[in-house]
């Protein structure tokens, strides 16, 4: 089937062609305020608010940043990412401490926690004047974005209910919390969480397990960009060996490539069409 050319304000499950455009939004996530707020116009929504928070050292981001766009039927936030390298060092950071899960459910990455601590007030404000007539909510996020749109979504979930988001997507998320919070996540979100990942992709594969561990609802994206519901141990291992060998001078160039969220859109309007 074509791309549809917009956003279907009425849409009410992931399906692909919805997670195509939580795609196109957390890529908008990295775009300058006057970017977000034309293409916002183009996408029907009439209502923006721009969230940001700055950090001074020794926090290892610069500052976390997020939008959210509201119509009469949908209200969207999407988390903005970070580059792989930096994400990755500090991922990979085993001294630091855990931050509390929402709701006091389990804990998390502390950097997670504080980034997401920041801004959460300012987008729960956004989310409550916003939703004024029952729109959907859907949160949104690449790389770390991912990581914060889930942690959002378990906030709403465990601490403000009446907030709690319709659907969540996200792609290239990192591990993000322990076990005891990803069973009360999974409970809560059945069938309405979608977490991507792009065959060699390095950051779902941190921070290291057991310590932290993934939610569920995983979609596959082989080496040739196909979405898979379901993919085997084996036959994710045997397809990861082919993306690896798909540039055999650089093979560990692999995992920051998939990393993209260009190549999470590119793989996803490939299954539409």
């Amino acid at each position: 089937m074509p791309v549809p050319s917009t956003i279907d304000h009425h849409a009410s499950t992931c399906g692909l062609t919805q997670a195509y455009w939580l795609a196109q939004a957390s890529d908008l996530a990295y775009k300058d305020e006057a970017t977000i707020e034309e293409r916002a116009a183009h996408w029907g929504f009439d209502r923006v608010r721009h969230h940001r928070t700055r950090f001074t050292p020794p926090f290892p981001l610069e500052d976390t940043q997020a939008f959210t766009l509201a119509s009469d039927h949908m209200i969207i936030t999407a988390f903005r990412g970070t580059e792989p390298a930096q994400i990755r060092d500090w991922l990979s950071d085993a001294t630091t401490p855990p931050w509390p899960g929402p709701g006091r459910t389990g804990y998390v990455h502390y950097g997670f926690g504080e980034a997401l601590d920041s801004i959460f007030p300012d987008v729960k404000k956004a989310l409550a004047e916003f939703r004024t007539d029952g729109q959907s909510v859907w949160f949104t996020g690449h790389s770390l974005g991912g990581a914060l749109a889930m942690l959002a979504a378990a906030r709403m979930y465990l601490e403000e209910p009446r907030l709690r988001a319709d659907g969540v997507c996200t792609f290239g998320q990192p591990r993000t919390c322990d076990r005891l919070l990803a069973t009360a996540y999974n409970k809560g979100f059945k069938e309405r969480m979608y977490r991507f990942v792009n065959n060699n992709d390095i950051v779902p594969q941190l921070p290291p397990e057991p310590a932290y561990t993934h939610v569920e609802n995983l979609r596959y994206i082989d080496s040739r960009g196909k979405v898979h519901e379901s993919m085997s141990l084996l036959g994710g291992l045997a397809d990861r060996a082919k993306g690896l060998s798909a540039d055999p001078l650089a093979p560990a160039s692999d995992g920051v490539r998939d990393h993209s969220i260009r190549k999470y859109i590119a793989a996803l309007e490939k299954n539409l069409v």
